[in-house]
């Protein structure tokens, strides 16, 4: 397990957009904690189009605080 920080794609809004409720995700965002191995579609509308793959580690520019579980 690694810790995420704020500006990291495991704590922003669009890391796991499709399935927002499922528990992985609400632990990330809780606990502040994600398995490195871990990867999810970014759902930033600017990054749509590239279908990027992102770690909870990840991040960029279009980071959005998701709501605290």
């Amino acid at each position: 397990m690694q810790a995420v920080h704020d500006g990291q794609c495991g704590l922003c809004s669009h890391f796991g957009e499709q399935h927002a409720k499922a528990t992985v995700l609400v632990s990330i965002l809780s606990s502040k904690k994600a398995d490195e191995g871990m990867l999810d579609d970014c759902g930033h509308p600017k990054h749509a189009a590239l279908h990027l793959k992102v770690t909870p580690i990840s991040g960029c520019d279009g980071f959005v605080p998701a709501a605290q579980a």
